[in-house]
């Protein structure tokens, strides 16, 4: 379980956590009118105002309100939540147990671009599990939509690393996205870049 010289572990959210599928996403928002949404959504790094949401630059009020503005229509806020919330799968129980293991092993911390849409929906339903909660997984969590920055900048990395004061070195970064894998390694953090669906969990064996 313990890696050689590894104290600290950061892991990615989505699509090393949480599975995606931004097919459905896709679809989903089609089916609301919003024209070029495919341009606009990334498994690793959002555009235009989804990034501005994932930055928290603008509230989900703004971002709902864009959404009926492209499509030109009443949509509720429940209607466009679920569009945003469908790419969105699911974290496979087996990650969460592994995630409650590592803590006993290494400090764990959580780096992830994400907006609030997306966080609290995952929060009442993807990181429950066994009694525990999402602050039972991680010393910490350092969201995108928070800090006003985002991955693979070099501020976000900065930021954790000056808030905890753990040395880089010392440090193991799983990212499904390898831009933001480049800028940590940059950093002096050692890192892991799995494939969609990937059972990481081997790393530490």
């Amino acid at each position: 379980m313990k890696r050689k010289g590894i104290k600290n572990l950061i892991i990615d959210f989505g699509g090393v956590l949480i599975d995606l599928d931004r097919d459905r996403c896709i679809r989903n928002f089609e089916q609301l009118g919003v024209a070029d949404f495919g341009d606009l959504i990334d498994p690793y790094r959002q555009q235009g105002f989804f990034m501005e949401l994932e930055k928290g630059l603008i509230t989900a009020s703004e971002f709902r309100n864009i959404i009926r503005d492209r499509s030109n229509k009443l949509f509720t806020d429940k209607q466009i939540d679920a569009a945003w919330n469908s790419f969105l799968v699911g974290i496979p129980t087996y990650k969460l147990d592994l995630l409650l293991k590592l803590r006993e092993h290494y400090v764990v911390y959580l780096l992830s671009n994400t907006n609030i849409i997306h966080w609290k929906w995952s929060c009442a339903n993807t990181f429950p599990h066994k009694g525990f909660r999402v602050e039972d997984y991680f010393e910490k969590m350092f969201l995108s939509f928070e800090l006003h920055q985002a991955k693979p900048e070099k501020d976000m990395f900065e930021t954790l690393l000056a808030e905890t004061g753990i040395v880089p070195e010392e440090t193991f970064f799983i990212d499904d996205a390898p831009a933001n894998c480049q800028t940590a390694q940059t950093l002096g953090i050692s890192t892991y870049t799995p494939e969609a669906g990937e059972d990481w969990g081997h790393l530490f064996k």
